[in-house]
């Protein structure tokens, strides 16, 4: 059995899910609890997903009750180390991470994060890289995050990235690097090492890929609100419309798109929430 057989519970409420439109959309928030947003349940349920979004899949399959403490700090250890958090993305490559599997029931192929050279390297390339299993193949996901306050930042800061990084040469050679870091043991190991293989055309590579792009951003209908009731849902699902509407009038690239939209109260507690569980499991 898959060491991603076993997922936690689902999280998110769906606000909108949707793939009958180009690009797809799907917006979830945390909710609120005693009147507030949801910061500290969402930080708890995003660490739930650490393990898997940190380690090598043969470290996952060497977890048991002997071995969960010592991997889980060396997850943590993983993230970062630094106290100059507040610009880092790796949080929001948690968040995507989650939402994919929790959503679409996806697998990470690799975990870019296990192959730094050191604690606080930035590593460059895609956020994620997935696989969602369908009964024809595989897909591959290519995720691109921008973790935000403002979403008009998010939309203007990712635009350039999704045309450059589905650019033919670009990829060639981040497929070399992904084939590089697969896991052997891995169940889809063969598949998708096929599937990116320098002997398989783009053409057919680009019709099994999709881009999950996430966006976060301090939500003005989150902040009037206090608790999930019809009329949150309405305004919040007309915000997102409008913010769905500005990103999808862009130049986005050929490849299918899937945007994830997440509201926040405010970003910046919510980071403060994510780091302080950070250094709790670094110690």
């Amino acid at each position: 059995m898959s060491v991603f057989a076993d997922k936690p519970a689902p999280f998110f409420n769906i606000v909108t899910h949707d793939l009958g439109r180009s690009p797809g959309l799907t917006a979830a928030s945390s909710g609120y609890e005693g009147g507030k947003w949801r910061h500290e349940a969402l930080a708890s349920y995003l660490f739930e997903w650490l393990p898997e979004f940190a380690l090598h899949y043969s470290d996952l399959e060497s977890m048991n009750s002997a071995t969960a403490m010592r991997l889980i700090k060396k997850a943590a250890v993983t993230v970062y180390t630094t106290e100059k958090y507040k610009k880092r993305g790796e949080f929001g490559e948690l968040l995507l991470h989650a939402l994919i599997r929790e959503v679409f029931n996806s697998q990470p192929a690799i975990s870019k994060l296990y192959f730094k050279t050191s604690t606080n390297e930035t590593v460059k390339g895609f956020d994620a890289v997935h696989v969602v299993e369908n009964d024809d193949g595989l897909e591959l996901w290519l995720g691109e995050v921008k973790f935000y306050e403002d979403i008009h930042q998010a939309i203007y800061a990712v635009i350039p990235e999704l045309q450059s990084h589905t650019d033919g040469d670009w990829l060639r050679r981040e497929f070399i690097l992904i084939d590089s870091k697969i896991d052997p043991k891995w169940q889809h190991a063969d598949a998708l090492k096929k599937l990116i293989s320098d002997r398989t055309s783009l053409d057919v590579i680009f019709k099994r890929t999709c881009i999950p792009v996430l966006l976060t951003y301090d939500s003005e209908c989150v902040n009037q609100h206090s608790e999930v009731t019809a009329p949150f849902v309405a305004a919040l699902q007309s915000e997102l419309e409008s913010i769905y509407a500005s990103f999808a009038d862009r130049k986005l690239p050929a490849l299918r798109v899937h945007l994830f939209l997440v509201p926040l109260a405010c970003k910046k507690t919510l980071l403060e929430v994510l780091q302080q569980k950070l250094e709790g499991l670094q110690r």
